[in-house]
C-alpha cells in the first residue's frame, strides 16, 4: 500500500526547494559567469510559464496553450508603462500579472463553455493572433519591429543594477511558487483533481465545473504575466517573434517532462528545456523538432514526468519504511443528527429518442427511512437517480427536496441543495489519499477563498481543521481510518465503495442516493455498509437505495418502489412487495397466477436464497445497465 509523505525525516519537503531557490538567488555573487546567469534568468521565466500550464493541465485536466499570449500581454504592458514613465518594477509586475489575468478570463470563458478541446484550440489560435494584434496597434506596440525605448527598471525610485534585477526575478519566482504550493496542497487543488477525474463527479459533489475550470485557467495566466513584465525589464526590448508557436510547444514539453501535476516539476522541466534549446541554438532549424521529440518521449516514457517518477520511487521507499497499517474496528457512537429532507418525485417522464426510459414515475422518500428502488436491468433506476441529480432534464413532472424544486437546477446546484450520491463504478480521483478523497465531499458546503488559502488566513485554517476532523470521523464509521494516508485508487473495490459512501455522508446531506453500493463487497463489508445505512437512518437521514442484493434490501428498506419498463409497478413495504405477483413476473421473469400467491412468495424467497453470496437473483445477475 502506498503512503503519502510530505517530510524527509523531521524536515518538510518544501524546505529543500526553498533552500535551492535561495542559493540560486546569490549566483551572481558566487562567481557564476554572465552567460550562465542569463540562462538561469530565462529558465526562471520559463518555469513561471510552465507553472501556469500545470495548474490548468496537470490539476484541472484542461489543455491550454495560451501562456505565450499572456506572456506577451505582461511584457507589452510593462514596456508601455516604462515608456510612459512608470519604471517601478513592482508596479510593472503587478500590472503585467493583472493584464494576463484579464486575458485569461476573457479567452477562457468561451473556450471552457464549448468544451475541453475547444479551450486548446481557442488558446492555440490566440498565440497565432498575437503578431497580428500587435501589428494593428503598431503605433503603440511597434508592430512587427518590436517595442523599443523601454527604460531600465527602478525599485522604489532607486535604479536597479543587473545583479539586483536578477535578485528581484528570483524573489518573484520564489514567491509565486510559494503561492502555487499553498494552492496545490489545499482543498482547492483537491477539488481540481476531482474535476480532472470526472466533471460528473465534480458536479455531484457540488463543485461548479465551469467555475473551477475558469479558476485554474485564470490563475495559470498570472505567472505568465509576471514573467512577461520581468522579461521586458531584463531585455529592454520586446519582439513579437518571442511569443511564437515554438514557445508554446516548449512550455508544453517542459510541463510534460517535468511533470504537469507537480509544483516543482515546472522548475525541473523549464531548466531542462532551457538547456536543450540553448544547446541547439547553433542548429536553429532543428530546435522545434528537438522540442517535439522531448514532448513525445516525455509523454510516452515518463508518465507523470520526472517528478512523477521521483514520487513513485519515494512512495515505495516510504512504504518499506513504514509499518503496515493495522485495521481498526468501526466506531459508531458519534453520529450527529442528520437533517434529512423529504424527497418527492411526481410524474417524472424521460425519453431518449424513441426510447421512453421513465413514464410518469412517482414516489416519495422520507427522513428517517430507507426507500429502495428495485427492478430488472433497464427498468430506469439509474436514469431516475440521474434525473434527481440534475444530469438529465425531465420531459414532464417535478422533483422537490423539502420545499425546494430540484428539476431545472444544474447538477452542482442540486448537490448543494443537499443531494449526495454514489456511482455504480467507484469514481475516485488519482493521486489522492483516502483522507483527501473524503474531504472532497465538504468542498462546496464549507468555503475558504483562494486569497484566504494563499495567505493561510484564520478562516482557511478553521475550515481545514474541520475538514480533517470530520473526515476522520466518517472514516471511523466505515472502518477505514487506518488507511487515511493510503492512495485511494489502490484500495480494493469493496473499500473504494465504502470510501465513496464516506465521501457522501461527510456533509450530512438532505438525501443520500446509493446506486448498487453493495456490489463487490464481501460479507463483512456488506454488514458494515448496512450498519452505516442504519446509522444514517437513525440519525434522521433520507436514504434512497438502488440495489440488486435483495437480502440487503429486505433487511434495510422501510419502503420499496419496484420499477419495470420505466413505470412504477409496485410501491409498498417489503412484505407487500414480496407478495406482489407483478414483481415476481417482471423481476424474476416467472409467471405467477393470481391464485398462486403463496407459491410465488416461496419461489421469490428460494430465488434469493440460491443467489450467489452478496449478489442478485440468478434471473437478474450479471446484466448491466439501468
Amino acid at each position: 500500500m502506498t503512503v503519502k509523505s510530505n517530510r524527509v525525516g523531521p524536515i518538510p519537503l518544501w524546505v529543500l526547494p526553498l533552500a535551492l531557490g535561495i542559493i540560486v538567488m546569490f549566483l551572481p555573487w558566487l562567481g557564476v559567469g554572465y552567460s550562465t546567469v542569463r540562462q538561469v534568468q530565462l529558465a526562471l521565466l520559463l518555469s513561471l510559464l510552465v507553472s501556469g500550464l500545470n495548474l490548468s493541465l496537470g490539476f484541472a485536466g484542461e489543455l491550454a496553450l495560451g501562456q505565450a499570449a499572456m506572456y506577451a500581454g505582461g511584457a507589452y504592458t510593462a514596456g508601455l508603462l516604462s515608456r510612459a514613465g512608470c519604471t517601478d518594477i513592482v508596479l510593472q509586475i503587478l500590472a503585467g500579472g493583472s493584464v494576463a489575468l484579464l486575458i485569461g478570463v476573457i479567452t477562457g470563458i468561451p473556450g471552457l463553455r464549448l468544451g475541453r478541446w475547444s479551450l486548446a484550440m481557442t488558446s492555440f489560435f490566440l498565440v497565432l493572433l498575437v503578431p497580428d494584434i500587435l501589428a494593428i496597434f503598431s503605433d503603440e506596440t511597434g508592430g512587427r519591429s518590436g517595442l523599443r525605448g523601454i527604460q531600465p527598471a527602478t525599485l522604489f525610485g532607486q535604479p536597479l543594477s543587473q545583479e539586483n534585477f536578477y535578485v528581484v526575478m528570483t524573489v518573484v519566482t520564489i514567491v509565486w511558487f510559494v503561492v502555487m504550493r499553498n494552492i496545490v496542497v489545499s482543498r482547492h487543488a483537491n477539488a481540481l483533481r476531482v474535476l480532472k477525474q470526472s466533471p460528473v463527479l465534480s458536479s455531484s459533489l457540488g463543485i461548479s465545473v465551469f467555475r473551477m475550470k475558469l479558476l485554474a485557467y485564470s490563475l495559470g495566466a498570472i505567472p505568465a504575466g509576471l514573467a512577461g513584465a520581468m522579461f521586458a525589464g531584463m531585455d529592454l526590448y520586446v519582439s513579437p517573434e518571442t511569443f511564437s508557436f515554438a514557445l508554446a510547444t516548449t512550455i508544453l514539453a517542459a510541463s510534460v517532462i517535468g511533470g504537469s501535476a507537480s509544483v516543482y516539476g515546472a522548475v525541473i522541466g523549464a531548466f531542462l528545456m532551457q538547456y536543450v534549446t540553448n544547446a541547439s541554438s547553433g542548429h536553429q532549424s532543428y530546435s522545434l523538432l528537438i522540442t517535439g521529440a522531448f514532448l513525445i518521449l516525455g509523454g510516452v516514457f515518463l508518465t507523470g514526468g520526472l517528478t512523477g517518477l521521483a514520487r513513485t520511487l519515494w512512495r515505495r521507499f516510504a512504504a518499506r519504511r513504514s509499518a503496515e497499517p493495522v485495521p481498526t474496528g468501526p466506531i459508531y457512537d458519534d453520529v450527529p443528527s442528520v437533517d434529512g429532507q423529504l424527497l418527492s418525485v411526481e410524474g417524472i417522464s424521460k425519453a431518449f429518442g424513441g426510447n421512453r426510459a421513465l413514464d410518469g414515475v412517482t414516489f416519495t422518500a422520507a427522513p428517517g427511512r430507507v426507500t429502495a428502488l428495485i427492478g430488472p436491468n433497464g427498468s430506469g433506476k439509474t436514469t431516475l437517480l440521474n434525473m434527481i441529480c440534475g444530469f438529465y432534464r425531465a420531459d414532464a413532472g417535478r422533483i422537490t427536496l423539502g420545499s425546494s424544486r430540484l428539476d431545472g437546477l444544474s447538477p452542482h446546484n442540486v448537490a448543494r441543495a443537499g443531494v449526495a450520491r454514489t456511482f455504480q463504478t467507484p469514481n475516485i480521483p488519482a493521486d489522492t489519499t483516502v483522507l483527501e478523497t473524503v474531504i472532497a465531499g465538504r468542498y462546496a458546503g464549507h468555503r475558504a477563498t483562494v486569497a484566504e488559502t494563499i495567505l493561510r488566513l484564520p478562516r482557511y485554517n478553521r475550515v481545514r481543521r474541520a475538514d480533517i476532523t470530520e473526515a476522520l470521523r466518517v472514516l471511523d464509521m466505515v472502518g477505514l481510518r487506518y488507511l487515511e494516508d493510503a492512495e485511494a485508487t489502490a484500495l480494493p473495490l469493496g473499500q473504494r465503495r465504502l470510501l465513496e459512501v464516506a465521501r457522501c455522508v461527510i456533509d450530512n446531506p438532505g438525501v443520500l442516493l446509493l446506486d448498487e453500493v453493495a456490489s463487490g463487497l464481501d460479507e463483512d463489508e456488506v454488514e458494515r455498509l448496512a450498519e452505516l445505512i442504519r446509522m444514517v437512518r437513525k440519525a434522521g437521514g433520507t436514504v434512497v437505495l438502488v440495489e440488486h442484493n435483495f437480502d440487503l434490501v429486505l433487511s434495510l428498506a422501510d419502503g420499496i418502489v419496484a420499477l419495470a419498463q420505466g413505470q412504477v409497478m409496485a410501491d409498498g413495504t417489503p412484505e407487500e412487495i414480496k407478495t406482489d405477483t407483478r414483481v415476481l413476473s417482471e423481476y424474476l421473469g416467472v409467471e405467477v397466477d393470481d391464485g398462486a400467491e403463496s407459491g410465488g412468495v416461496a419461489l421469490l424467497e428460494r430465488a434469493f436464497d440460491e443467489a450467489p453470496e452478496g449478489g442478485a437473483p440468478t434471473a437478474v445477475e450479471g446484466r448491466e445497465g439501468q
